[in-house]
């Protein structure tokens, strides 16, 4: 019917996946957006770390797709115009080279092509994945996915031509506030996978540990969940139908809505901005312009137009609803990230280059105000290990 009911829970599981579409350059799924931690954050539930966001160093130009870590695992070349493996030209990774921590390798490939050593527009826009010398056999038996997609996406077959890649968004290593049992600060609320952040991969995420967050976090939550239904936890139905009325007259309001502002064009603005002043290379020139922009961008959805007002299958509408994730969940990363004045794991801000665990060992707390964002912060407990300085 379109029309909207309260389905009540005594426990709730948030594992809507990352917030990758933030971005236009990202490896994530279209489903990927910020509405997932979003839905808990205006609900009082801080977001932790948002600044922490993974960039892969190959993702296909023209679509974002992913080429795996297993293209240069096998051998693969990352080439510039000069035809040179030219991570043999940086400190950080003239040693492992193509198989150096992907921050690291995503920095320099877009050092190459800011320096205007790489292909496309300007020199400008992505660099070679050479597979050519392991051969079509290899290819075929290890890389067969990454032929098919190279084939099908940009044209290209990896045994006869190199792959046109670029650093591309990859993972939100932040998220939704939990502890070590998947809970969140508000009774019965839990979350687990990317949406959510314990956090098991602190500044950078190694290859591979996303398992950690999905397999053993969901199973982590799941008990956590139904060992608190099973004790008593329930809950408050006076509650629950009061938060609905709040969510209910929200989507009335947007579906009201009869602006100027074309939501698509605000989105597309948006994400545009994230690559450009929120990517690889941040400073507090561009990160103080991105936020300008995104309460600029929070300010003009007050005025979009919902164009079709059905209430079946109201693709208008979720994706207004989504926009709105993406803006709130972008101004904190964006305000952790201009307030973080040092590099760490994958923030890197090129006018504080070196790691400060003196003022900065401890986590980013983004609370929801309509207002604007609210920051806070608390100690990051430390393991077996103290951390120590990153060197090749």
């Amino acid at each position: 019917t379109g029309e909207l009911d309260v389905i009540r829970a005594d426990a709730v599981i948030v594992a809507t996946g990352g917030s990758g579409r933030m971005y236009a350059n990202t490896t994530n799924a279209l489903i990927s957006t910020g509405y997932g931690v979003a839905m808990a954050y205006w609900k009082g539930v801080p977001l932790k770390d948002m600044e922490f966001i993974q960039f892969h160093p190959t993702s296909l130009f023209g679509t974002n797709i992913l080429m795996t870590e297993g293209c240069r695992g096998e051998g693969g070349y990352l080439l510039n115009n000069k035809g040179e493996r030219f991570l043999k030209n940086y400190s950080d990774s003239a040693k492992a080279m193509e198989v150096a921590p992907r921050d690291i390798v995503a920095r320099n490939i877009t050092r190459e092509l800011l320096a205007g050593r790489g292909f496309g527009k300007n020199n400008a826009e992505y660099v070679h994945l050479d597979l050519r010398h392991l051969g079509a056999r290899k290819i075929m038996t290890r890389l067969p996915g990454i032929r098919d997609i190279s084939i099908n996406f940009a044209g290209v077959d990896p045994i006869k031509e190199p792959i046109p890649v670029q650093p591309g968004t990859h993972y939100t290593m932040g998220g939704i506030d939990t502890d070590i049992d998947a809970k969140t600060p508000v009774e019965g609320l839990f979350a687990a996978g990317e949406a959510a952040c314990v956090s098991v991969h602190g500044a950078n995420r190694l290859g591979g540990n996303s398992l950690l967050e999905t397999v053993v976090y969901g199973k982590i939550a799941g008990e956590s969940a139904a060992k608190y239904v099973l004790g008593g936890g329930a809950s408050d139905p006076a509650k629950a139908e009061s938060a609905a009325k709040v969510d209910f007259a929200f989507v009335e309001e947007l579906l009201g809505r009869d602006g100027d502002e074309l939501p698509a064009k605000i989105r597309d603005e948006l994400t545009g901005m994230m690559v450009e002043k929120v990517g690889v290379f941040r400073d507090k020139e561009r990160l103080t312009a991105a936020l300008d922009k995104v309460k600029e961008l929070q300010e003009r959805f007050r005025r979009i137009k919902i164009r079709y007002k059905g209430r079946r299958w109201n693709w208008d509408l979720i994706w207004a609803m989504e926009l709105k994730g993406n803006l709130d969940v972008a101004e904190a990363l964006v305000a952790g990230a201009l307030a973080r004045e040092e590099s760490r794991g994958s923030h890197y801000r090129l006018d504080f280059q070196t790691r400060d665990d003196k003022k900065w060992l401890k986590h980013t707390l983004a609370h929801y105000d309509p207002q604007g964002v609210k920051l806070d912060y608390k100690p990051v407990t430390l393991g077996r290990w103290e951390p120590k300085e990153r060197k090749y």
